[in-house]
């Protein structure tokens, strides 16, 4: 068996994509919602107004400086706080623009996936099973082993290595996560990106009419050497974050019935499952 631990000196077949459109408002609009707490309708209702004004603080904002760094390798302005998304977009689009000697290589459309799941049990049962890192093993089943490598306050920094793949191969690599429990929202990212230009990972819990919807959010892209292109490796997660959202879903719903906790309403929509 090879324990592999991600490392960037990845080769294999590699096939390009498409150069990644222009970017747009609505794509900036996306990521505001999606990474930094901004409300859809707010910001339909005031397209011109400064970041600042809709609402975002200063961790909106390096949420967003982290993104678009990742996304476009660009380095927005300390004082994007006092820009609108449209001309945000515009300054991202001008760096992108620059000479191909100076811009960083282009891998391809960027990778974005967002799959939920409706698990009947209460919203703090499910947040304290599924932010149990060191538990993992227990709720996931391709996690062979989780190490803690280091807490402090809400972000856990850990190790997570998977059962051998098809090819006796083990994967390893380093993740960090912040936990906000106040919005229930947790931001994790790679650490060891190995195949990965990046990996940023957004999980959000609700409360529903009868339990919780979970909903994983990942944006990332393949480097060039990946043996799979950011296309492939978006319908691998998509797959596979099914797969796992429902395994957790049934064992959270039998922690919850061994416990006789139910949500409110769970009769009504009991067995709805994931949409």
């Amino acid at each position: 068996m090879t324990v592999r631990h991600d490392d960037p000196a990845l080769t294999g077949p590699t096939q390009r994509e498409p150069a990644a459109s222009p970017v747009t408002a609505a794509e900036i609009t996306a990521i505001l919602v999606r990474h930094c707490g901004l409300a859809a309708d707010a910001a339909a209702a005031a397209p011109n107004a400064s970041l600042e004004e809709l609402g975002m603080d200063s961790l909106a904002l390096l949420e967003l400086q982290a993104v678009v760094a990742d996304r476009y390798r660009v380095q927005l302005p300390e004082e994007a706080g006092r820009l609108s998304i449209p001309e945000v977009a515009e300054v991202v689009a001008h760096q992108c623009e620059e000479p191909a000697s100076l811009a960083p290589a282009a891998t391809g459309r960027p990778g974005h996936t967002e799959n939920s799941v409706l698990i009947v049990a209460p919203p703090q049962l499910v947040w304290d099973l599924t932010n149990d890192v060191a538990g993992w093993t227990g709720l996931f089943t391709e996690y062979q082993s989780v190490e803690i490598i280091e807490r402090s306050g809400d972000t856990v920094r850990f190790r997570l290595t998977m059962y051998p793949d098809e090819n006796g191969v083990t994967w390893s690599w380093v993740s960090e996560r912040t936990a906000d429990p106040v919005r229930r929202e947790v931001h994790a990212h790679r650490v060891e990106t190995g195949p990965f230009e990046y990996m940023r990972i957004h999980w959000r819990y609700a409360e529903v009419p009868g339990g919780t919807r979970m909903t994983w959010t990942q944006d990332f892209e393949m480097r060039p050497t990946a043996p799979v292109t950011t296309a492939q490796m978006t319908d691998r997660i998509n797959a596979n974050s099914r797969i796992q959202l429902d395994i957790i879903r049934d064992k959270i719903e039998r922690i919850a019935a061994e416990l006789e906790v139910t949500p409110p309403a769970a009769a009504s929509v009991a067995g709805a499952g994931d949409e």
